[in-house]
């Protein structure tokens, strides 16, 4: 009984973080909007990140950050998040359609 309860309450957490993850992703993303449209849809001459595998979007990001990537801006913003910032932005992106 014990461990039946014990497996729910990890089961609840987990849902937990997942949703505040969620929200946290959402958060951060929206930093993005003012260049790349809202939820990533950009309607100028900036990339547009919605729908973009996740793999791709961490790569550029990454690229960006260590400075391997050439950009006027993105690079000094990159630095401004730690690797698990930059992953959960990169999923929220994906995740847009």
């Amino acid at each position: 009984m014990k461990a039946l309860f014990t497996a729910g309450v990890l089961a609840l957490a987990s849902a937990s973080a997942h949703a505040a993850d969620a929200n946290h992703a959402s958060y951060l993303a929206s930093t993005c909007a003012s260049c790349h449209g809202t939820d990533g849809k950009s309607t100028g001459s900036v990339a547009s990140l919605a729908g973009q595998p996740a793999a791709d979007l961490l790569t550029k990001l990454a690229e960006f950050k260590d400075g391997t990537r050439p950009a006027t801006i993105m690079h000094q913003i990159a630095k401004g998040y730690t690797g698990e910032q930059l992953k959960l932005i990169a999923e929220f992106f994906s995740a847009q359609k």
